[in-house]
C-alpha cells in the first residue's frame, strides 16, 4: 500500500480536516514541527492515522483521523500541540480551516503495486 495513504479501520471514525495556506517563512521550522506533531499525535489513544498534502503555492490539506471525538478532544488539549498551534498561527500561516467530520462510509481502489 502507497505510505501517503493512511490505514484504517471500518467506519465509523472521525476525521479531522486542517487546510491551510502557509505564509512562506521559516519552512525548516514548519517542517521539524509537523513532523514531530505527527510523531506525537501517533503516540495518543485513538489516533488511527494521517495523510497529507502540500502544494507548491503554500496551501495544503492534512487529515488526522480519530477513533472518537473524545479523542480528538484530548489531541486538542495536549500540551505541546497546543503550543505549536499557538506558533502556528502567529508564524507559519497565512490562513487556516479546521473541520471534523465523522466518516461513515470509506471505499477505494488498490494501488497497482497492491494487486500484484
Amino acid at each position: 500500500m502507497d505510505e501517503a495513504f493512511a490505514r484504517l479501520p471500518q467506519p465509523p471514525y472521525y476525521a479531522v480536516i486542517f487546510s491551510s495556506r502557509r505564509n512562506g517563512h521559516d519552512d525548516a521550522g514548519y517542517g521539524a514541527a509537523a513532523q514531530r506533531m505527527v510523531e506525537l499525535a501517533a503516540q495518543q489513544p485513538g489516533f488511527l492515522g494521517v495523510e497529507s498534502a502540500r502544494g507548491a503555492d503554500g496551501f495544503g490539506i492534512t487529515v488526522s483521523y480519530w477513533e472518537s471525538e473524545e479523542a480528538i478532544a484530548a489531541w486538542r488539549r495536549h500540551a505541546e500541540h497546543a503550543a505549536t498551534r499557538a506558533h502556528g498561527r502567529v508564524h507559519w500561516y497565512e490562513q487556516y480551516e479546521l473541520r471534523v467530520a465523522k466518516v461513515e462510509r470509506a471505499y477505494g481502489m488498490p494501488g497497482k503495486s497492491d494487486e500484484e
